[in-house]
């Protein structure tokens, strides 16, 4: 016991011992945080492939959704064609032009009936009008008009 106490009083000692304390806390202190790095890692590595297998699994439904949209747009392009070809070989038909000159025979006389003071200029001013009146149908507003309102 006497060769304790004599250990004790030496400044070496206690130096020693508070060194060797203030080591343990650094110890404790570095594998704990050792310990919680480790600890958000591996958590932060499950949330990475949980993040992986969402971003794939939207990449997926992103590619399915652009490849139906790809096939749908071709399709409608297609119809498209399709309905260009049929509206320009319906143009050709020959009952087509005698259809149009009727039109406007019928939008001239209206017209006359209208001014009707002497027939001739009357019909030829009427005939150019309904001429008129039938080319602005044809193209623009009017004849998509015409189109859904037969």
């Amino acid at each position: 016991m006497e060769i304790l106490t004599q250990i004790l009083q030496e400044h070496f000692t206690w130096g020693l011992l508070l060194g060797l304390l203030i080591a343990g806390f650094i110890w404790k202190s570095g594998f704990s945080a050792r310990r919680a790095i480790f600890r958000d890692y591996k958590r932060l590595q499950s949330e990475l492939k949980e993040l992986q297998s969402h971003l794939n699994t939207q990449l997926k439904i992103n590619a399915s959704g652009n490849e139906t949209l790809l096939a749908e747009l071709a399709s409608l392009k297609q119809q498209n064609e399709t309905l260009r070809l049929n509206n320009a070989a319906l143009q050709q038909k020959p009952g087509k032009a005698e259809q149009r000159l009727l039109q406007i025979y019928e939008v001239a006389i209206r017209n006359m009936r209208e001014q009707a003071p002497g027939f001739a200029p009357a019909w030829e001013k009427a005939l150019r009008q309904g001429e008129s009146e039938v080319e602005a149908a044809d193209s623009g507003l009017k004849k998509l008009m015409r189109m859904v309102i037969p």
